[in-house]
């Protein structure tokens, strides 16, 4: 019996037609073991050669919705060379459109979203707050509207998600003295970046409860004072660096500190 199978769904959108076709197509198939790794905001032949090796290493599918002629003709190829099974989903519909239509299209991503841009653009930011949580691609640097920056247990995923809410495309980059920040958080408007700071015996309470929580014991080197004196140094070392603003969330919920970003967004 084969193994499970991922079937890797490339968008230049958010990818949910995509997705909606091949679970379509799923459902025809009983017992099989599957997974479908979504990869939206597809835009150039870099992300399809990862997606691409990704299948190649896994056996997996790819299926894409992509109005750029170009990039799906490079996928086509790629993954005829590498013997990947690769369904193009847009591409035939549109071409048969355009012979009976004699018009061409627009060639733009997404515009189906434009039906309720307001909801669509939240989901955007929340999937965009996910893909560059906790800075696991520094990619997505570049493409925020905000980018938070702290140490570990200052709330970042929570406020990103929450401003996601808001349609704020939001990518949190954690701060710890032994990993170098990436170049490309020093190469941004400096106004985009935003830390939160904390005080250190705010931070210590946290990370013990955090501890608690885990069923480890508050002793360990993670809520230690001495640890977080020296992380919350090398944090003021770094915002000095970039010259962002910074904002102390030592007594302050996640709302009261969404609230102030979105205040210097608003001035901005």
């Amino acid at each position: 019996m084969l193994g499970e199978k991922t079937i890797y769904v490339l968008s230049d959108s958010v990818g949910e037609t995509a997705e909606l076709v091949v679970k379509a197509g799923l459902s025809q198939f009983n017992g099989v073991d599957y997974q479908i790794s979504r990869i939206p905001y597809v835009e150039d032949k870099e992300t399809i050669d990862e997606a691409l090796q990704m299948a190649k290493d896994t056996s997996g599918i790819i299926s894409f919705t992509l109005v750029d002629p170009k990039l799906r003709k490079y996928i086509k190829e790629q993954a005829e060379k590498l013997n990947i099974e690769a369904v193009d989903i847009m591409g035939p519909t549109m071409e048969a459109m355009e012979r009976a239509f004699q018009k061409p299209p627009r060639l733009e991503a997404g515009l189906v979203h434009k039906l309720d841009e307001d909801y669509f653009k939240r989901v955007e930011a929340i999937e965009f707050a996910v893909k560059y949580d906790d800075g696991r691609d520094p990619r997505g640097i570049a493409r925020a509207d905000i980018i938070l920056i702290g140490v570990s247990r200052t709330s970042k995923t929570p406020l990103s998600q929450y401003l996601a809410l808001k349609r704020i495309k939001v990518a949190n980059v954690p701060i710890v003295p032994e990993v170098d920040p990436p170049e490309e958080l020093f190469e941004v408007d400096p106004k985009k970046c935003i830390g939160l700071s904390i005080k250190p015996e705010k931070l210590n309470e946290i990370r013990k409860e955090r501890l608690k929580a885990l069923g480890l014991k508050d002793e360990a080197t993670y809520a230690n004072m001495d640890r977080i004196h020296q992380e919350l140094d090398y944090f003021n070392q770094i915002v000095d660096k970039i010259g962002c603003n910074v904002i102390d969330v030592s007594n302050k919920a996640v709302e009261e500190t969404a609230s102030i970003i979105l205040h210097m967004l608003h001035r901005k």
